[in-house]
């Protein structure tokens, strides 16, 4: 690779280090995580909503947390409309705004201005006693009197057809996959069968190893990204990386987010493509 590349490449790692800390909390929250959809699932009893492409958050009664423990500093205004009992949720900006929300909590701009179009999607109340179904009903109630929160509207799809026709439906219109909820599930904050997500694609992480050169028209500037996955498997990651990723890359060391389709006959993630750098809160 080129001087110019290498240049750009420390500017980008200056970039990703600009952004002040967040506040920590002890201990992150104890949170339900959803399992990935596996065949021969029995879905006719799940209650079924969009998934939101957000940022999971903690409301503990007096203070937000990202999933990571970080303290997620809010407009008095919209703190002063949340309850004074843990609720768990996700703050959502809109399809495809992810980054821009992350962006925005880095920063801690508290500017109302800057919020009104963030919403909290509050899903669950961990700490109240009872099945999903009761715990909805009483989430309705919390949120009623709010403008920033708002609870999930569930519908069932009885049968796999209704429900691919949904899936279809939410990705031809920008969303990322839906969520499947057992209404009579307890709260219990592990990963399981209770909370399910259901997408036309896998996805996961890896860490950035080393770069591979680009060819062709990106000469001089980054081919592929070379990852290691949880699983210890190396592979390349050169689709979907547009041409500012390639000319300042994500640094090495860096998480990075990817969508893949099933694995090959070799195990590794197939079709791979880059979707973002691993936002961390």
């Amino acid at each position: 690779m080129d001087r110019s590349f290498s240049t750009k490449l420390s500017l980008c790692m200056l970039f990703f280090s600009s952004y002040p800390l967040l506040a920590k909390t002890p201990q992150p929250p104890a949170l339900v995580l959803a399992s990935d959809y596996q065949q021969g699932l029995d879905l006719q009893d799940y209650w079924v909503c969009e998934k939101y492409d957000g940022v999971r958050a903690y409301w503990d009664g007096k203070q937000l947390f990202s999933r990571a423990g970080h303290v997620i500093n809010l407009p008095n205004a919209l703190s002063k409309q949340l309850p004074e009992v843990a609720v768990d949720g996700e703050l959502w900006l809109g399809r495809g705004q992810f980054s821009d929300l992350v962006s925005l909590i880095k920063k801690q701009d508290v500017n109302l201005n800057k919020w009104q179009q963030v919403q909290f999607v509050v899903f669950d109340l961990p700490n109240y006693p009872g099945p999903y179904q009761q715990r909805y009903r009483h989430l309705q109630t919390l949120s009623s009197a709010s403008d920033f929160m708002r609870v999930p509207v569930y519908r069932a799809y009885p049968g796999r057809p209704k429900l691919e026709q949904q899936l279809a439906k939410i990705s031809a219109e920008g969303g990322e996959g839906l969520m499947l909820r057992d209404p009579k599930s307890m709260y219990l904050p592990t990963r399981s069968n209770a909370l399910i997500k259901y997408k036309s694609y896998q996805d996961a992480e890896a860490k950035v190893i080393a770069y591979s050169d680009g060819k062709g028209k990106y000469r001089g500037m980054l081919g592929a990204l070379v990852v290691q996955d949880q699983q210890g498997r190396q592979f390349k990651i050169g689709s979907g990386l547009s041409d500012q990723l390639r000319a300042d890359p994500p640094p090495i060391g860096s998480l990075v987010e990817y969508r893949y389709n099933g694995l090959t006959e070799h195990g590794k993630p197939r079709f791979a493509r880059f979707v973002r750098v691993h936002q961390t809160l």
